[in-house]
C-alpha cells in the first residue's frame, strides 16, 4: 500500500512535471536565490538506520526529477514503522546549500526524516524535545550530520541558508534543518 501510494505520487509529480507549471519547477524562495536556477542538483543521503543510500541529481535543466524525488523518499521513509511521505523538494536543496557552504560532498547521515503521526507522538510522549506538530510529520525537516565534519560547522552552515528552522542538538548528535518559517533553537 505505502509503495502504491509514493508510486502514485510520484507519477502525478511526473505528469506534473510534463504538463503544468507546479511544484517541480525550481521554487522562487530567497534564501534559494543563490543556488543555480538551471544546474543540477545531487543530494547525497544515508539513512543511518536503515542503510539506504541515495547519491543522485535530483533537480536538472530548472526541474526537479521526480524519480530521484521518489527514491530520496524512500530513504527519508520512517524507519520504524517503514512509512513513506512526500518530502518538500526545497529540502533537499537546502541540504545541497549546506554542502555547497561546508564544500563537502559527503552524504548527510539521517537521523530521523519523515515521521509517521503514531512514531511523533511515541517520541513526543517520551520526550518534550520533540514537537507535538513537528515538521516531520509533514515531510518538510530532517535531522542529520556529517561523518567527520564538525556539528558545529553544519550548524552554522544551516544557519546561513536561511531555509527555515534549524536546531542544534550538539549531545545527541544532530542539526535539524526544516523549510518551515525561519527560526532557530537548542537542544541537548
Amino acid at each position: 500500500m505505502q509503495s502504491q501510494t509514493l508510486l502514485a505520487r510520484r507519477d502525478a509529480l511526473r505528469l506534473v512535471g510534463g504538463t503544468l507549471v507546479g511544484s517541480l519547477v525550481a521554487p522562487a524562495s530567497a534564501w534559494a536565490s543563490n543556488l543555480s536556477p538551471t544546474g543540477p542538483r545531487r543530494a547525497v543521503l544515508h539513512n543511518l538506520h536503515t542503510g539506504d543510500r541515495f547519491n543522485e541529481v535530483y533537480f536538472e535543466g530548472g526541474r526537479y526529477v521526480p524519480d530521484a524525488l521518489a527514491e530520496a523518499t524512500k530513504v527519508m521513509r520512517d524507519w520504524r514503522t517503514g512509512e513513506t511521505h512526500y518530502i518538500d523538494p526545497q529540502l533537499f536543496d537546502a541540504l545541497h546549500a549546506i554542502g555547497e557552504k561546508l564544500e563537502t560532498n559527503r552524504p548527510f547521515g539521517i537521523i530521523s526524516g519523515y515521521r509517521s503521526s503514531r512514531t511523533n507522538a511515541a517520541l513526543h510522549a517520551k520526550s518534550k524535545g520533540v514537537a507535538s506538530n513537528s515538521q516531520h510529520t509533514l515531510g518538510k525537516a530532517i535531522d542529520v550530520r556529517i561523518e567527520g565534519m564538525d556539528l558545529r560547522n553544519v550548524h552554522k552552515a544551516a544557519l546561513a541558508t536561511q531555509a527555515g528552522g534549524v536546531g542544534f542538538y550538539p549531545v545527541s548528535n544532530f542539526v535539524h534543518v526544516d523549510t518551515g518559517r525561519v527560526r532557530q533553537w537548542s537542544g541537548s
